[in-house]
């Protein structure tokens, strides 16, 4: 028997070949096909001197039968990727409704099976939230991966109330109160992981929805060279947040990743001779060292009296979750004026919008000018598929409206979709920075109240500011992302 390796992380699978291997015969074997060529099926075994499986395999295709060696991990993580998840359900549903005549008590196995599967099957897919979502005749289930919702099943309408128990069972939730909106929390270990769920009830016609948050604790130790920096904006963003004081903020919109940034530089600094401790909304990840609170204004810690009690706890480092009114501005810039080295988050679509938005909260412009050292602001975009990409000569319009010139070696990447990404051409994400500096040209631009726009203008001049859209450009060129997601971060604004 032949004893070849095959790294199945790097293969990709044709998708002829599923259909050829019935799906029962591969999960009960372990084992994946790979290649046929002519009349000869070969399959990556963890153990391919199981006779019994070849035999089978050979009976149920017709094929000749060859194994080559793969591990257990890569093969069962294949047969998920391009079996999925779907086959795996139906067979649970199909011996619920075989079950259905027995006592009522029977739903609870099969639901909780199926919800073990469902979170498996995300936390294996790096889904960052699951969807539960009761309709009129099933519960529909998405992933949210990559930022964008994918449906996965639809399960009967019988296990709805078996499975929606289950989860707030899991999240600590009152399970007799269907009426109103709950939040709850669970922590499970799953695919080798210590995973963290953020679980939300919210009341609809046909039953509660439920989202589940997943928060992978791995993510807590992400280090700001894993952020997708640029060597430059990473050695001056380094510099900046080892200063003595001063305010960092870093801004974009909801789900743009500022707080794995605010995590990765905070570990970045993170020793024990400083006295590092947060105030969040809420609390995702924890930090080692680090003392976190989460915001509770029902016992009066806000954003604002959580800074003033943090400053008699003797922090060489603040982190502010976000400043959301002019009270928790004004005190986190009390704070920085006094010594503190203070981190939070805007929304805004810029860096030099940050300025420009305390202006407008009623921050004076002398305070803005003293104490905020930097602005990083970012945006996250899809990354190609490394299974299905593939270079191509771009229109001359595109390069055009990416400000380029055409030329012999200029080559974009896009992915051509694949099992490995849901056919979507892209697997992961990455951030899109512009940082600006405050130096003295930007100060004095704060205190005439100048607008974002000559804030940005005189940044690219004396600084060399790369703005969201030109990091993008550089992305694009590097072959991690493409044009598509580029115009939808940046709104195609190459100013």
């Amino acid at each position: 028997m032949s004893t070849i390796y095959v790294d199945l992380d790097n293969y990709l699978i044709d998708e002829k070949l599923i259909k050829l291997v019935p799906e029962s015969l591969v999960r009960r074997y372990q084992l994946m096909p790979l290649f046929k060529i002519d009349d000869t099926l070969t399959l990556a075994m963890a153990d391919p001197n199981n006779i019994f499986a070849l035999d089978e395999v050979r009976l149920k295709t017709g094929c000749e039968v060859e194994a080559v060696v793969s591990t257990d991990i890569q093969v069962k993580t294949a047969i998920n990727r391009y079996y999925g998840v779907k086959g795996s359900i139906k067979d649970i549903i199909e011996g619920f409704v075989e079950e259905a005549s027995k006592p009522s008590g029977v739903k609870e196995a099969p639901a909780i099976k199926l919800l073990n599967l469902i979170m498996g099957q995300a936390i294996r897919d790096g889904a960052s939230d699951i969807h539960l979502e009761p309709d009129e005749h099933s519960l529909r289930t998405r992933y949210r991966i990559d930022g964008l919702l994918h449906e996965v099943s639809s399960i009967p309408k019988d296990l709805q109330s078996a499975i929606i128990s289950r989860v707030k069972v899991m999240g600590n939730m009152d399970i007799s109160e269907t009426r109103t909106p709950q939040d709850g929390r669970s922590q499970i270990k799953m695919e080798d992981k210590d995973i963290e769920l953020r679980i939300s009830s919210f009341p609809t016609i046909y039953g509660e929805n439920l989202v589940l948050r997943i928060l992978d604790q791995t993510a807590a130790s992400k280090g700001l060279e894993d952020m997708g920096f640029s060597p430059k904006t990473l050695k001056n963003y380094k510099i900046i947040i080892r200063r003595p004081h001063g305010i960092i903020l870093i801004t974009g919109p909801t789900g743009s990743g500022k707080t794995t940034t605010l995590y990765a530089s905070l570990n970045a600094i993170n020793s024990p001779e400083k006295n590092i401790i947060t105030i969040e909304d809420p609390v995702e990840y924890r930090l080692n060292l680090i003392r976190q609170t989460q915001i509770n204004p029902k016992a009066n810690i806000t954003f604002a009296s959580a800074i003033r009690s943090i400053l008699r706890q003797d922090p060489d480092v603040i982190m502010v979750g976000e400043i959301r009114d002019l009270e928790t501005a004004e005190t986190a810039i009390r704070a920085a004026s006094t010594g503190h080295l203070v981190f939070s988050t805007l929304h805004t679509n810029d860096a030099p919008g940050a300025l420009t938005r305390l202006m407008d909260m009623g921050v004076e412009p002398y305070l803005t000018s003293s104490s905020v050292a930097g602005v990083l602001a970012q945006r996250l975009v899809r990354t190609i598929c490394p299974k299905c990409k593939e270079s191509y000569q771009p229109e001359e319009q595109a390069v055009k409206d990416l400000g380029l010139t055409r030329t012999k070696d200029l080559v974009f990447y896009r992915g051509k979709g694949c099992k490995n990404c849901w056919q979507t051409g892209y697997k992961g994400r990455t951030a899109l920075f512009e940082f600006l500096v405050v130096t003295d040209p930007i100060r004095d631009l704060i205190l005439q109240r100048a607008s974002s726009r000559m804030i940005k203008d005189v940044a690219r001049k004396t600084q060399g500011m790369k703005t969201l859209w030109k990091d993008g450009i550089d992305k694009i060129l590097k072959g991690i992302t493409t044009i598509d997601e580029i115009n939808k971060a940046t709104f195609g604004d190459e100013s």
